[in-house]
């Protein structure tokens, strides 16, 4: 089975699995069930970075999503754009966000730096409830699609799964591959050990903005789609819960495994819908269920790989330099 897991061709199987569902199933809820539950997957991928990766506590993630939103949805609005041209200054704005966020707390850390990221969450979504320019408390309606030339647009649900889903498998697999890059490997030794790591010549804050910034791009992305599946966007769709079903999903499925945080992903999404027929009491069982699953495995669905054990007598317990100084009659 571990061979199974660790397999390289996992995740083309379940992208081929993903391109396959709307073909057993097509109806708009399913179609439209599905599509949130990808846009879910990239969401939870770029947290996994900041938690993840980096080991930054981020309780208000959802502000860089309604940034990609509300900023897609005011240039598209107002130059009367597909969204798909509003993606420079997505970037821009969510690069801005992260700055924002990251320059001046990134010298925090633990509790107050989760703090300071759920206030700047709450500011977001209240500035957005109460600016003109996003619609106040009524939000942005009427969106264009995500890409339309005459008769030619990606807004059909089938067609824009499909797109989601390509899209989404880039960013999956962009994450994966960075968590493995030379910056990866700085996020986990900051994430083990912040002043070893500064020790040996990390310098620790350029490292931790790094990761806000790739984190924010990655939600920011995750808004444009957000934006173009329901052509609308309010305050409430970015209230601190989705922040918290997102740090749930990457707790769930297996901080800093890519893999991991996927499935949690989609269980997270996937599970309240599966349970819809116990009506009100699904958030009940859905809630026990967790409660279940992080009794049995507290590190994650599928936790990531730790360091091997070291081979050898594993009944026997280590031997400290003092007792190797008795054993050799060197002990005073």
């Amino acid at each position: 089975m571990s061979g199974l897991f660790e397999s390289k061709y996992l995740g083309w199987i379940a992208l081929a699995a993903a391109l396959l569902a709307p073909l057993l199933t097509a109806s708009p809820y399913s179609l439209n069930v599905m599509t949130t539950a990808a846009i879910f997957v990239m969401l939870a991928a770029g947290l996994n970075i900041v938690v993840g990766y980096c080991g930054l506590l981020d309780l208000g993630y959802i502000a860089f999503m309604a940034v990609g939103a509300y900023t897609a949805g005011i240039f598209a609005k107002a130059f009367e754009l597909p969204l798909i041209f509003t993606i420079p200054a997505v970037l821009v704005m969510t690069i801005l966000a992260g700055l924002i966020i990251g320059a001046p707390t990134l010298r925090l850390r633990s509790d107050y730096l989760a703090i300071v990221t759920l206030g700047f969450g709450e500011i977001t979504r209240i500035t957005a409830n109460n600016l003109t320019i996003t619609g106040g408390p009524s939000g942005i309606f009427g969106i264009p699609k995500l890409l339309a030339f005459g008769d030619f647009s990606l807004h059909s649900p089938a067609v824009f799964y499909y797109v989601t889903i390509l899209i989404v498998a880039f960013f999956v697999l962009a994450s994966a591959r960075l968590g493995k890059s030379r910056l990866g490997r700085a996020w986990r030794f900051v994430r083990e050990d912040e002043d070893a790591a500064e020790a040996m010549g990390i310098h620790t804050y350029k490292v931790k903005l790094m990761a806000y910034i790739f984190g924010a791009i990655w939600g920011g992305f995750a808004g444009v789609l957000f934006a173009s599946h329901l052509s609308a966007i309010s305050p409430k769709s970015f209230v601190f819960l989705q922040s918290a079903l997102v740090l749930m999903a990457v707790v769930l499925g297996g901080m800093g495994n890519m893999r991991g945080v996927v499935v949690g992903a989609l269980v997270i999404t996937l599970l309240p819908e599966l349970l819809r027929d116990l009506s009100e009491y699904r958030y009940l069982a859905f809630g026990l269920l967790l409660v279940v699953a992080m009794v049995f495995r507290p590190k994650g669905l599928w936790p990531a790989r730790g360091h091997e054990e070291e081979r050898g007598n594993k009944n026997e317990p280590p031997q400290t330099a003092v007792d190797a100084a008795v054993a050799r009659g060197e002990s005073r």
